[in-house]
């Protein structure tokens, strides 16, 4: 899940060098957290969120085919 989101991302933003993908497991669930360059969050947010709530929808779809539970967050910087 990890390589779709950065695959994504990096085809999204002007810099795709600065994209980064932490993850961090709780209690069943994998939380990802999406670091991006300043100013390039509007890019993968998209008009009215909805860009993000496919990359979210995407990887639900996936991780239920896997049996697992996973959420993505952008990262404050």
């Amino acid at each position: 899940m990890q390589a779709f989101i950065e695959f994504v991302a990096k085809r999204l933003v002007n810099h795709p060098e600065e994209v980064r993908v932490d993850s961090d497991d709780r209690n069943g669930l994998t939380a990802y957290r999406l670091h991006l360059a300043p100013g390039e969050a509007g890019k993968i947010i998209g008009r009215r969120g909805t860009t993000i709530q496919a990359i979210r929808s995407v990887m639900q779809v996936g991780a239920q085919k896997k049996g697992v539970r996973c959420t993505l967050d952008l990262a404050d910087e």
